[in-house]
């Protein structure tokens, strides 16, 4: 990330360092330094540990869980995709395909456009593969991607009708 880069450079100039200075007492090559403060190369948290330790500086990496912000059909697809996630096995799989087949059949007769295409095909990979550990990360996911690919999900139908009603009740 380019702000690791720029973290090091911060680190450098208040220290004084050189790349060439801090190149030799790290043993990594000057122009791998150059590029790490450029952005050109990614700089693994490990690697700037390393080279802050050698400017008597450690890495502190601080990390929060972060609420995302989704629309409300967002959240509900999210809930029942979740709970659906929690069913989701490698035996219940086998049971759900004739489900899910008939539902990618018919989205595929149905959707046009980007990237509902692209996502459809995606979806139909994470079957064809039995990837259920694929398909988890796309149901619970919360990055845009997978909240696209939930948008044509083919898990409609599969969901108990009590556990339905009462996440629909929830987000209401």
């Amino acid at each position: 990330m380019k702000d690791r880069g720029e973290l090091l450079g911060r680190v450098m100039r208040s220290t004084g360092i050189t790349q060439s200075e801090l190149s030799r007492i790290s043993g990594v090559h000057q122009p791998s330094i150059s590029q790490f403060l450029s952005g050109r190369v990614e700089l693994s948290d490990e690697q700037l540990d390393r080279l802050l330790s050698c400017m008597g500086y450690r890495l502190e990496v601080v990390r929060r869980p972060v609420e995302p912000d989704l629309t409300r059909s967002e959240r509900r697809s999210w809930l029942l995709h979740r709970r659906l996630s929690g069913l989701l096995s490698r035996e219940t799989l086998p049971v759900w395909l004739p489900v899910v087949e008939r539902n990618l059949q018919r989205m595929r007769d149905g959707i046009t456009g980007q990237p509902h295409e692209r996502n459809l095909q995606r979806w139909v990979s994470l079957v064809g593969e039995r990837d259920v550990l694929g398909m988890k990360r796309v149901m619970t996911g919360l990055d845009r991607d997978s909240i696209e690919m939930r948008e044509v999900s083919p898990m409609g139908g599969l969901l108990p009708q009590g556990d339905r009603l009462k996440i629909l009740a929830e987000v209401a």
